[in-house]
């Protein structure tokens, strides 16, 4: 009998423990009392918002067949890329540079420091992609989209038998990673990319795949379902790796490990996500026909899709080098600090106090407008505690 009691109580006060973890570990992360702010509304398709820092918020508007642009300094909103041909996913790749997916072209692109669009990839196996729909861009500089056979233009077919995931490396060489879906939508990897999330809208559901030598997936799995009937759509990650994904009445926010942590409610549906704001807090999301923003304090956004772990304090060649009369200048922290960017001239004299400021660990960029000053050879200085690196940048008019 004692024995029956002493086991009594351990299962009691492991039920407990595992009441107790559930409440720690699947909180909420919207604060209370955030409120959905509209910033926009009137847009015909809203879809494929992504931060940038030196912009603001950029946006597809699919029927509007444009690109906008809202500014956080003054809220205003002006047309960033006009004709996009309707672009849907936004995001950047590891130069800072625009891809987006165009489904009127049914391609994937990249826009280049000066403007130029650069087509990625619209074939595939020598047939048309259907109409490339979500793009996240890894680490390592590859991009991963998706391919389902919504929005394939107005008087054209499909051409492939199937609706796919694509990677594309570095080289520009294309693969094909799965073909399983019907309707494959939002992408976004785990935060030590070596996971790859997908959402099928045809069945309201997240799956999720083990990426194998970092060109390759497999292990294919449900993740979670969306218990609505509508689709799922765009998806981004926070730092503490829950998942963010767009659908009817909303964001459902689940955690790593497939368990629902709440809703942010969108009355009109929403389409897409992204993390803005200095600290990466704001969540901005497009949906009906309106742009929204929601404060959320308790956890820190993901760059991009984008959060990328870093182990090492880096400052990157800027780009293009040499320059006139502006270049991008990247750079990676592995802690939240003080960091303090600065150019200077040959001579050592100061040119440019560019950041001064604390940073959260991860990519960031900075621009440089050198207009007003002399060609020639300068030198830009991060530093963060006791680190510091320098680059030589080399500016010609």
């Amino acid at each position: 009998m004692n024995n029956l009691k002493s086991i009594s109580a351990h299962m009691f006060i492991l039920c407990l423990f595992s009441f107790s973890l559930t409440n720690v570990f699947c909180q909420s992360p919207v604060p209370t009392g955030a409120k959905l702010e509209t910033l926009r509304t009137g847009f015909l398709q809203p879809e494929g918002p992504v931060w940038v820092d030196s912009l603001g918020i950029l946006f597809s508007d699919i029927k509007a067949n444009k690109i906008y642009r809202w500014s956080p300094a003054d809220s205003s909103l002006t047309t960033y890329l006009y004709p996009s041909d309707s672009s849907n996913g936004l995001t950047l790749d590891r130069q800072g540079r625009l891809i987006l997916t165009q489904m009127a072209k049914r391609r994937v692109a990249r826009q280049e420091p000066n403007g130029t669009i650069t087509p990625l990839a619209s074939t595939y196996d020598g047939k048309k992609f259907n109409s490339p729909n979500d793009v996240v861009v890894k680490s390592d500089g590859s991009i991963f989209f998706t391919d389902p056979d919504f929005n394939i233009p107005s008087g054209q077919s499909s051409e492939l038998k199937f609706q796919g995931i694509y990677r594309i490396d570095t080289s520009g060489a294309l693969k094909l990673l799965d073909k399983t879906l019907n309707k494959p939508n939002g992408i976004c990897f785990s935060l030590d990319e070596k996971k790859l999330y997908v959402d099928e809208s045809a069945k309201d559901s997240i799956y999720v795949w083990d990426i194998i030598n970092g060109d390759s997936i497999a292990n294919k799995r449900g993740f979670y379902a969306i218990p609505m009937s509508g689709y799922a759509d765009g998806m981004k990650i926070d730092s503490a790796g829950n998942i963010y994904c767009a659908g009817p009445t909303g964001i459902w926010i689940v955690s790593p490990a497939g368990v629902s942590l709440g809703k942010i409610i969108v009355s009109s549906g929403a389409s897409n996500c992204a993390w803005g704001d200095h600290d990466r807090k704001t969540l901005y999301i497009t949906g009906g026909s309106s742009l929204y923003r929601i404060r959320l304090a308790a956890t820190t956004g993901v760059k991009n899709q984008g959060f990328i772990p870093t182990k090492t304090f880096k400052l990157m060649d800027n780009y293009p080098n040499p320059f006139n009369p502006s270049t991008i200048i990247q750079f990676q922290t592995i802690k939240y600090a003080l960091v303090t960017m600065k150019v200077f001239d040959s001579l050592g004299r100061e040119a440019a106090l560019l950041l001064n400021e604390f940073q959260y660990p991860g990519m960031h960029l900075i621009e440089w407008n050198a207009s007003g000053m002399p060609s020639g050879t300068y030198f830009c200085q991060l530093q963060s505690g006791t680190e510091v690196q320098t680059k030589k940048l080399v500016f010609v008019k």
